[in-house]
């Protein structure tokens, strides 16, 4: 059932993200929606919900990029509704996508407490492609998209405790990998998002050192 749907849906996600060079492209929607549906085999939840929610949870950022403004999750819940009305969805399966949409960003870290398994297994898939060797590739593409440095030596690097998404407060790409990117390994939901983030963890921190080290002249 999911296919039909997937099916029905992806010509309109391709076009509504065919100008997003941000790292939010279709490349990221369909690694999330892989990766969540790999969760969902191990920790349960329902697949429907989750690999359609995985498909439209940056609805927000092609949103951005065609009003030019920041656009929150729950800005974008009326648009996800008039794509979901495209297919033969109930009204309590385009709810429950939207309650995933709406809070995939709400980390725990902000004292957040969220505790439906969709929502949870959705924030995982995305977070899992924030790290790693993809996650480094998307940071510095975002970070060019958004004319933001690699890096400013003058700013010290700290872990950000108070990091949320419409913040603006990283300073550079290698700021963001101490503002948020560190911290996911800790803060994954489940189990085995706990497993799949501990190899990329590992990857991204290496990368961070050697990136630091070159930048200095340590060689």
């Amino acid at each position: 059932m999911l296919e039909s749907y997937l099916e029905k849906l992806q010509p309109y996600i391709l076009e509504l993200f065919k100008n997003d060079y941000s790292g939010h492209d279709f490349g990221h929607l369909k690694r999330t929606m892989q990766l969540a549906l790999y969760l969902q085999q191990k920790e349960g939840g329902d697949r429907t919900i989750i690999g359609i929610a995985a498909l439209v949870h940056d609805m927000h950022r092609a949103m951005q990029i065609k009003e030019g403004h920041f656009v929150s999750p729950k800005d974008s819940l009326p648009k996800i509704r008039e794509l979901l009305e495209k297919v033969a969805l109930t009204e309590e399966q385009i709810n429950e996508i939207c309650y995933c949409v709406e809070n995939h960003e709400q980390y725990n870290w902000n004292g957040n407490n969220i505790t439906n398994i969709n929502a949870l297994i959705l924030q995982d898939a995305d977070n899992l492609d924030a790290i790693g060797a993809i996650g480094i590739g998307r940071i510095f593409t975002y970070c060019g998209a958004n004319q933001m440095p690699m890096y400013d030596e003058n700013i010290p690097l700290n872990i950000n405790s108070d990091y949320n998404e419409d913040s603006g407060n990283d300073e550079s790409a290698t700021h963001h990998f101490y503002h948020k990117l560190s911290k996911l390994k800790d803060n994954m939901n489940t189990e085995t998002g706990k497993i799949l983030a501990t190899k990329k963890h590992e990857c991204m921190t290496n990368f961070v050192t050697s990136f630091l080290n070159e930048w200095n002249g340590i060689y």
